[in-house]
């Protein structure tokens, strides 16, 4: 009698649930999410930029939810560890990336062989902000403005050197190398900071870097800056001219960051962490925290910010194309 009866109440379940909308079995699940803890991938050290930031939203996000929301730092390999831990989790919105650039546009760019795809592993949940570079020398340099770093590299192309910190800043050095009409000869490095160190030791000629780490040193004295890279100038350093204002007509380059789901996380729990993610991104202390920082908040919702990605990679082909990079 008992079996029959459960026989009973299973058929009565499954005729309930066919006659509910389509999708909203989904949507119930994803009105609970998070039931569980959920991690940001950071494929940047403790104390990046990109790191901390995070965390605010991590903080942030938690405050919301009540579930943790636990920074994990995978850096190295050109953010492919990072990458591949996201791409390879499961779609249920527990694992979440927060990426800059170089790994879902950059890397599209320079890399034949890639351990992920990013235009087809991630799904896109929102963008979040972005922030402005300097084009630095020592201040022992005897270039005083882009003016005179373009002229000397027109006397000696590939004579001068510069300092890359990512493969991103690579690309970037070489549209303002075509905007500007100059040869230079790449050096990689691993990471920013490195990068940073030698250029404001003699080592390298040039860097272009992110304000947030090489401020400290133009305002310490060992690097100068020649030139930011957004469209206006940066109220830390008002005396310090645009790179376009400096003769490199339509170059801008700016870092961006924003967040990214595994592929196939259902839409419903997409659309809610897009949702949460733009109200931090307009709370006064996220504008406060990336005014510190030198940026600025640049939202979008999850459809634009896969139009933009596109966009980027595109552009970022161009470029490479023109200058001859081959994807290694």
């Amino acid at each position: 009698m008992t079996d029959f009866r459960h026989r009973i109440e299973r058929r009565r379940i499954l005729a309930a649930l066919a006659l509910l909308p389509l999708g909203s079995a989904p949507l119930a699940w994803a009105q609970d999410y998070p039931s569980k803890p959920v991690r940001f991938i950071v494929s940047f050290p403790p104390g990046s930029g990109a790191d901390t930031l995070a965390r605010l939203y991590a903080r942030r996000l938690q405050d919301m939810t009540k579930q943790p929301f636990i920074v994990e730092n995978r850096p190295g390999a050109n953010s492919f560890i990072a990458a591949q831990a996201v791409a390879t989790a499961a779609p249920d919105g527990t694992t979440l990336f927060f990426a800059s650039n170089s790994p879902v546009v950059v890397n599209a760019v320079l890399f034949k062989n890639l351990p992920y795809q990013p235009m087809n592993d991630f799904a896109p949940v929102a963008r979040t902000s972005r922030g402005t570079n300097l084009l630095l020398v020592p201040q022992a340099s005897p270039y005083k403005t882009v003016a005179d770093l373009v002229e000397a590299a027109k006397k000696a192309p590939k004579k001068l050197n510069y300092a890359a910190g990512s493969a991103s800043y690579q690309i970037a050095t070489e549209e303002f190398a075509e905007a500007v009409g100059a040869d230079f000869t790449h050096v990689p490095y691993k990471g920013a900071a490195p990068a940073i160190q030698d250029t404001a030791a003699g080592v390298t000629d040039f860097t272009i870097a992110d304000i947030s780490a090489s401020l400290p040193l133009v305002q310490g004295g060992r690097l100068r800056a020649l030139a930011v890279t957004s469209d206006r100038r940066h109220a830390a350093l008002p005396n310090v001219p645009t790179a376009i204002e400096s003769g490199a007509t339509g170059f801008e380059y700016y870092n961006w960051t924003a967040v990214f789901a595994p592929a196939k996380t259902p839409q419903a729990v997409v659309d809610k962490l897009s949702q949460r993610i733009g109200q931090i991104t307009g709370e006064p202390e996220t504008l406060a925290y990336l005014a510190k920082l030198g940026g600025e908040t640049f939202p979008a919702d999850a459809k634009e910010l896969r139009r933009y990605q596109i966009t980027q990679i595109e552009q970022w082909k161009r470029v490479a194309q023109r200058a001859g990079i081959q994807p290694e």
